[in-house]
């Protein structure tokens, strides 16, 4: 069965009443999802990364890149290993994640609710894409120091295509290198509540805004995703109203609260590559 590409409400019961929330793109079960979607990868990385993996299988081979708090690689770990909390380590251990924020030509943020399916923060509401930069990757999705402290970052970016790709459907050539702007570090951790599992990440911003975006560019893979939908700020805020009943990912609340106004209300400049929006040397500990 081919997934549902049609719009439709997504209401949630709340202490007011019914919310109801329009623009969505809603997937069908996993198990509804034709197999072939998540074998669309044609990247030369594909021979090293198989985006037909189930959720353990990523969980069990997929090689996170591990971090100290000055974001100075210091080894590898798998992502069960990476996310798994322990006394020693609460929330997991440190490493590198990027979260990228994708606007259209309304300016509008592209959100997304994680599948149910997904082993970390199952079902909640996040930015477009977040995910990781891999250990071993063939192009390296691996940043140095001289990469963070231009702005570069080639190898998140890499990472960052890759992961549009895997989850969005989203075309390559929709989202060229030069249309992501890295903005700043932030280092958090929150554990999973209820869970085994933690996020300890030294988490890259970056942004982008894509004339050619829409819910017809995209072909979500109902494995990662369970829904999509562009928001204005003024929808944002009324998602993320405590009476809208919603889940949201710790790292999104975060960013929502302390960053993400000041980066929309100048979007264009942001995207212009103005050096006020940019912060390259500071790693903000937040969370």
């Amino acid at each position: 069965m081919s997934l549902l590409h049609s719009t439709s409400l997504l209401t949630r019961a709340s202490s007011s009443g019914v919310e109801a929330f329009r623009q969505v793109l809603k997937l069908p079960a996993v198990g509804m999802a034709t197999p072939a979607l998540s074998r669309r990868l044609s990247s030369p990385a594909s021979s090293v990364w198989d985006g037909s993996m189930s959720q353990e299988e990523f969980m069990e081979r997929d090689m996170c890149v591990l971090v100290d708090e000055r974001d100075r690689v210091v080894g590898s770990a798998s992502k069960y290993d990476a996310h798994r909390v322990s006394s020693s380590q609460p929330c997991g251990r440190l490493h590198r994640a990027f979260s990228v924020f994708l606007f259209d030509a309304q300016n509008r943020l592209l959100l997304q609710q994680r599948a149910a399916g997904k082993k970390t923060f199952a079902n909640v509401w996040t930015n477009t894409c977040c995910s990781h930069p891999l250990h071993g990757m063939e192009p390296p999705e691996v940043d140095g120091p001289e990469d963070t402290a231009s702005g570069s970052v080639p190898g998140t970016k890499r990472a960052i295509a890759r992961k549009l790709e895997h989850e969005l459907g989203m075309s390559r050539s929709l989202v060229p290198p030069a249309r992501l702007h890295y903005l700043a570090r932030l280092h958090y951790g929150a554990p999973d509540k209820g869970a085994v599992w933690g996020e300890h990440e030294m988490d890259y911003i970056l942004v982008g805004k894509l004339p050619e975006l829409s819910i017809g560019s995209l072909r979500p893979n109902a494995e990662e995703v369970s829904a999509v939908r562009f928001v204005t700020q003024a929808e944002l805020r009324e998602m993320m109203s405590p009476a809208s009943g919603l889940l949201w990912s710790p790292w999104f609340q975060i960013i929502a609260q302390r960053l993400l106004a000041g980066w929309w209300d100048n979007l264009d400049a942001v995207v212009a590559g103005e050096e006020r929006w940019k912060d390259l040397d500071t790693i903000h500990r937040l969370g």
